[in-house]
């Protein structure tokens, strides 16, 4: 039987992710946790009967551990990551990498300096309908990949990133890196590039007008979705610091000429992702970003066929994010053990916080548009073996 025993820094929140390493396989069990929170710490505690403390450092220490997941805040992604991997330890790292562009480069070289497994969390690479999406484009059914668009409806937007950290652009620099990093993510993959170059507007249009707002130093709550906030300019207890943008737009230009668009609005009446891929035979959609279906349009029609030609239906599956974070958790164990090839990439990773970034300072720039800087050749090279 082989062994790995899982940390945890950061075990509230998204540190709910970890549970599902825990057993996934014989041997393989959560056995350490930190965080500041203490209610956490003893939650954590108590479920998994094992070491828990308030510094991350004191984790890390421990030799028995031999992997760890990094589901903290945004802004202490590259701290905690390069702490782990130079302890040697393999790492799970929540997206976004990082909120810099050198903070992820940071990363990647420590990764491949101490030889420290790497993996970023970019889960929606395993969602059925995406998969569903990327397996018929690269069957060639739209022909060549021409153009790409998304829009993002965040219906959820005032709960969950105007009344906690997020607000703060010093924590997130921004929802185009920090909520679009998934999207741009997923345009990548399905399109099969990356962005170099990148021009966007948008402007904190709703919730900067809102004074129902925390004092600084008072407790700030768990964000929470909550039905009944509605509508959205009636919104209470915001961030006492807002100044990130509630509705933004980016243009892209791809490496290899695929030209793509995102979009995406925090104050929705809804909330769904929908991903538009144009090739020179036809195009694909999805209806719902989890579960729903994907469509298909190949035949020349002089209207809205708002039916489409081929139709694939995508069946619900069990587990949070639906069902692709069991499977994301699976393929990271999968590959610390055994090293098995993986569907996600820290390369992509750092190409999605890269473009949100360019474009959060296209924004702020009066729309100029920005290039994107290039990864060293030396990390392009051993990430890609």
């Amino acid at each position: 039987m082989t062994e790995l025993l899982i940390g945890v820094i950061g075990v509230g929140g998204r540190g709910a992710l970890a549970a599902n390493a825990h057993n996934v396989f014989p041997g393989v069990r959560l056995a350490g946790g930190a965080d500041i929170v203490d209610e956490y710490l003893e939650d954590f505690g108590k479920l998994y009967d094992c070491f828990t403390t308030n510094d991350y450092r004191e984790l890390l220490k421990r030799p028995e551990i031999g992997a760890v997941f990094v589901t903290t805040p945004d802004y202490l992604h590259e701290e905690h990551a390069v702490a782990a991997l130079q302890a040697g330890k393999a790492v799970y790292l929540e997206k976004p990498m990082a909120i810099t562009i050198e903070g992820c480069d940071r990363i990647l070289r420590t990764a491949m300096e101490t030889g420290s497994k790497l993996y970023v969390g970019h889960n929606m690479r395993h969602f059925s309908i995406i998969q569903k999406m990327k397996e018929i484009i690269d069957s060639g059914a739209i022909g060549d990949v021409k153009a790409a668009w998304c829009r993002h409806f965040i219906s959820y937007g005032g709960d969950a990133y105007f009344k906690d950290w997020h607000a703060d652009r010093r924590n997130t620099t921004g929802l185009l890196l920090q909520k679009a990093a998934h999207d741009i993510d997923v345009i990548h993959w399905l399109v099969g590039s990356h962005t170099t170059r990148v021009a966007a507007m948008g402007k904190l249009s709703l919730y900067g007008e809102n004074t129902n707002r925390l004092k600084l130093g008072d407790f700030i709550p768990h964000a929470q979705f909550n039905a009944n906030n509605w509508p959205p300019e009636d919104q209470t207890g915001l961030y006492p610091i807002i100044d990130i943008e509630d509705i933004s737009a980016m243009l892209m230009e791809m490496e290899n000429g695929v030209q793509a668009t995102y979009q995406q609005c925090h104050f929705a009446p809804d909330a769904w992702r929908n991903y538009t891929v144009i090739g020179t035979r036809g195009r694909i959609e999805n209806q719902e970003d989890g579960n729903g279906r994907v469509v298909v349009w190949n035949k020349r029609f002089d209207g809205c066929n708002s039916n489409g030609d081929i139709v694939y239906d995508i069946m619900p599956e069990t587990g949070s994010h639906s069902g692709a974070d069991p499977k994301i958790v699976e393929e990271f164990v999968r590959y610390v053990l055994y090293g098995i090839p993986t569907l996600t990439s820290p390369l992509a990773a750092r190409y999605a916080v890269s473009a949100g970034v360019a474009a959060t300072e296209s924004i702020r720039d009066g729309n100029t548009p920005r290039a994107i800087p290039p990864i060293a050749d030396d990390i392009v090279e051993y990430f890609s073996r």
